[in-house]
C-alpha cells in the first residue's frame, strides 16, 4: 500500500508523472491509499490556517467538477475523524454540502465512481487532481482552533434575527427596484439599521475580535476587493487582500457579519451597474473594455467608502466612545499579530469614463445587505 500512496503523492506533485493503474487492485487498498494521501495534505493545511471553505474555493477555481466533488466527499470523511469541531467548521461543511452519502462499510472510491458513471481510475484521477492543488498551497494565519484540539469558549455575537430579516428585506427591494433613488434610500436605511444595532449592543457585550475570509470572483478581483475594503473600514474592521482570491477581514464578530452581508449586496449592485454601463455600447467601445470596468469598480468603491463613512458617523456618546476606543485597539492588536508584514498596493485607473460612471453608480447604490 505504501507504494500506491507514494505513487499517488508523486502524481500529485508532478503532473507529468503517470497515474497508477488501480483496476486490478483490491478496492479497500485503493480507498485506503487515496484517503491516506488526502488526510496527509489536510492535516498540513489545518495546521497552517486553512479551513474547509478555503480548500473548497481554491480547488473550485483550479480544477473541474469531478475533482471538486471528490474533494467535498473527502472533507466529509476528514470531518468525521474528529469528535469536536469549531462552529465555523460545521457551518462551512454544511455550506459546501460535505456530508457522508455513501455506505461507509464499503470503499468510497468505487461508490463515487459508480455515482458519477466513471471508472475507478477516473475517481483516482479526480482525487489526485484535487491533491495536486492542495500540496501547492501556502500557509495562512490560524483563525480558529484546528480540529482535534480543545476548543476555546465560543460566543458568537450575531445580528439579531429580527433586525437581520428587516435588513435583508430592505436590500432585496433595493436590488430589485428599477428606480435608483428608491434603491439608495432603501440601502441607506438598511445600513443605518445595522449600524444602530451594532452600536446599541457594544456596551453590553464583551469584545470578540476574530478573523474571516471572504472569497471573491476572480474577474476584476482588485476592484471587488476594494469594495470589501471600504465596507470593512467603515464598519470598524481591517482588511488584507490575498492574490489567492479572498479578502481576510479582522474585526468584532458582529461587525464582520455586517461587512459580509453589505459587501455581498454592494458587489451585486456594482456588477449589475458595470454591465449595464456597457450594454448600449458597440463592440470595441471604451465602455466595454477591461480598463473601463476596472476603473468603474475602483471609483465605485471609492465613492461607496465616502458614503458609508457619512452614514456610519458615531454619535457623541460618553458611554459609547470609550467602548469604541477599546474595540479599535483590540482589532489593531489582533490585526498586527496576524499580519506582521503587509504591502500596500496601488491599482492604476486607466479610464476616466469608467471612473465617472462608477462614481455615478455608487451614488445610486443601496447601502444594505442581502
Amino acid at each position: 500500500m505504501d507504494s500506491l500512496r507514494e505513487a499517488l503523492w508523486r502524481a500529485a506533485a508532478n503532473r507529468r508523472a503517470r497515474l497508477p493503474r488501480t483496476s486490478s487492485l483490491p478496492p479497500a487498498e485503493v480507498d485506503d491509499a487515496v484517503q491516506a494521501v488526502l488526510r496527509r495534505a489536510f492535516e498540513h493545511l489545518w495546521e497552517h490556517g486553512w479551513l474547509p471553505y478555503d480548500v473548497y474555493e481554491v480547488v473550485r477555481r483550479n480544477e473541474d467538477e469531478r475533482a471538486l466533488s471528490f474533494l467535498v466527499d473527502s472533507l466529509a470523511v476528514e470531518a468525521a475523524r474528529y469528535p469536536a469541531l469549531h462552529p465555523r467548521w460545521r457551518e462551512q461543511l454544511a455550506e459546501i454540502g460535505a456530508t457522508v452519502w455513501w455506505d461507509t462499510s464499503q470503499p468510497h472510491v468505487d461508490q463515487w465512481a459508480s455515482r458519477h458513471i466513471e471508472l475507478r481510475d477516473d475517481a483516482v484521477a479526480a482525487a489526485v487532481a484535487a491533491l495536486a492543488v492542495l500540496v501547492t498551497l501556502p500557509g495562512l494565519p490560524v483563525i480558529v482552533p484546528r480540529p482535534g484540539t480543545p476548543l476555546a469558549e465560543v460566543d458568537h455575537h450575531h445580528v439579531d434575527p429580527k433586525i437581520l430579516n428587516r435588513v435583508r428585506g430592505l436590500l432585496a427591494k433595493a436590488e430589485s427596484t428599477a428606480f435608483p433613488d428608491e434603491a439608495e434610500a432603501l440601502s441607506a436605511k438598511a445600513q443605518e439599521l445595522v449600524t444602530r444595532h451594532a452600536l446599541e449592543r457594544m456596551p453590553l457585550e464583551a469584545p470578540t475580535t476574530t478573523s474571516r475570509r471572504l472569497w471573491l470572483d476572480k474577474r476584476y478581483f482588485d476592484g471587488k476587493a476594494h469594495v470589501v475594503h471600504v465596507v470593512a473600514e467603515a464598519n470598524r474592521c481591517r482588511a488584507v487582500v490575498y492574490d489567492l482570491g479572498f479578502v481576510a477581514l479582522v474585526g468584532e464578530e458582529l461587525d464582520l457579519e455586517i461587512v459580509e452581508l453589505l459587501s455581498a449586496s454592494l458587489l451585486v449592485q456594482a456588477t449589475r451597474a458595470m454591465i449595464a454601463a456597457g450594454d448600449k455600447a458597440r463592440k470595441g467601445d471604451e465602455a466595454r473594455s477591461a480598463a473601463f470596468r476596472k476603473s468603474f469598480l475602483l471609483s465605485y468603491a471609492h465613492r461607496i467608502g465616502e458614503r458609508l463613512r457619512t452614514a456610519n458617523e458615531v454619535p457623541d456618546d460618553d458611554r459609547l466612545l470609550p467602548v469604541l476606543a477599546e474595540r479599535k485597539k483590540a482589532v489593531e492588536e489582533y490585526f498586527g499579530a496576524m499580519f506582521a508584514r503587509t504591502v500596500a498596493k496601488s491599482t492604476p485607473v486607466r479610464s476616466a469614463a469608467g471612473w465617472d460612471a462608477g462614481r455615478s453608480a455608487a451614488d445610486r447604490a443601496n447601502l444594505s445587505i442581502t
